[in-house]
C-alpha cells in the first residue's frame, strides 16, 4: 500500500501537501473568525490571473501567482478602508476584477495550456523541486508570523475596534495578515489546485468547530482534520487517477459530514 512513496514525485507531493495541511487551517481558523471566508477565492482568482501572466511573459508561474495575490491583498484592505461600512465589498471588487483579469489573460495565449489545468485542480506530477523549495519557504514565513503575532491576530479577529483602542496596529496588521492568505493561496495550489484551495481553508475549520471549545483547540484540531484529508486525499488519488485536489476536498467534506452525523446521534441517545 505504502509503495508509492518509492517515487520521488509522490513524495514531493506528500512533502507538499503536508506544508498544506498545516497552513490552510492554520490561517483559515483565523479567517473563519473574521467572516472573511470568501477572501480565499478572491485570493486565488487573482493568483490564476498571475499564473497566466506567467505563462505570456514567460517567467516562473508561481512568482507571478504571489505578486497577483500580495497585490489583490493590497487592494482588498485598501478598498475595505474606503468603504468602511460595506466591507465586503472590497472582496467582491476585487473578485470581479481578478476573473476578468484572468479571462482576458488566458484568452490571449493560444492553447489553453495542459499545464494551467494542474494549477486550477492541483496535481501530484506536477509538483517539482523549485516549488517544494517556494512551498517550505513561504510556510516557514506563515507559520513563523501566526506564532509571534498570535495574540493580536487573535484580538482582532473578535474585537478589531477593541483592539486598535488597545494600542495594536490593526491597519497595518489586516495588510499583513491578507498577505499571510495570499501567500497560503499560492502555496497551497500546487497540491489542492487554486479552485479548491479555499475549500480547504474553510472545511476543516468548520469540522473543528463542531467539536472544540476553545480557539486553540479549534487550531489543532482543524489541522489534524486536514492532515487526514491530505494524506486520504493523495493516496485516493494516486491509486484511483484521480484529480488531487478534488479528492482532498471531497475527504474534508466527508469528515465534516461524518462529525455532523455522530454530533446528531449523540443527541438523539
Amino acid at each position: 500500500m505504502f509503495e508509492l512513496l518509492n517515487f520521488e514525485f509522490m513524495q514531493r507531493a506528500f512533502t507538499a501537501g503536508l506544508l498544506v495541511a498545516v497552513i490552510c487551517p492554520l490561517i483559515g481558523t483565523f479567517v473563519v473568525m473574521r467572516r472573511l471566508s470568501m477572501i480565499g477565492d478572491t485570493l486565488s482568482h487573482a493568483s490564476l490571473a498571475g499564473i497566466a501572466a506567467g505563462m505570456l511573459g514567460g517567467f516562473y508561474p508561481l512568482w507571478g501567482a504571489l505578486i497577483f495575490a500580495l497585490a489583490a491583498a493590497i487592494g482588498i484592505e485598501k478598498l475595505r478602508k474606503r468603504f468602511s461600512q460595506y466591507a465586503e465589498l472590497s472582496i467582491s471588487i476585487v473578485l470581479s476584477a481578478s476573473i476578468g483579469l484572468a479571462v482576458v489573460l488566458i484568452s490571449l495565449s493560444d492553447s489553453f495550456n495542459a499545464d494551467l489545468m494542474s494549477y486550477l485542480f492541483g496535481s501530484i506530477i506536477a509538483v517539482n523541486n523549485i516549488d517544494i523549495y517556494i512551498i517550505l519557504g513561504l510556510s516557514v514565513v506563515i507559520i513563523l508570523s501566526v506564532c509571534l503575532l498570535y495574540k493580536e491576530f487573535f484580538y482582532m479577529a473578535f474585537d478589531e475596534e477593541g483592539a486598535e483602542l488597545a494600542g495594536i496596529p490593526v491597519a497595518a496588521l489586516n495588510m499583513y495578515f491578507t498577505a499571510l492568505t495570499a501567500m497560503t493561496i499560492v502555496v497551497s495550489m500546487r497540491v489542492v489546485g487554486m479552485l479548491l484551495v479555499s475549500s480547504l481553508m474553510v472545511v476543516p475549520v468548520a469540522c473543528s468547530l463542531l467539536m472544540s471549545r476553545s480557539f486553540n483547540n479549534t487550531i489543532f484540531l482543524s489541522v489534524v482534520f486536514a492532515l487526514i484529508s491530505v494524506i486520504v486525499g493523495l493516496f485516493t488519488s494516486y491509486y484511483f487517477d484521480l484529480a488531487p485536489g478534488g479528492s482532498i476536498v471531497l475527504t474534508s467534506v466527508f469528515i465534516l459530514l461524518a462529525v455532523l452525523t455522530v454530533k446528531k446521534l449523540l443527541r438523539i441517545q
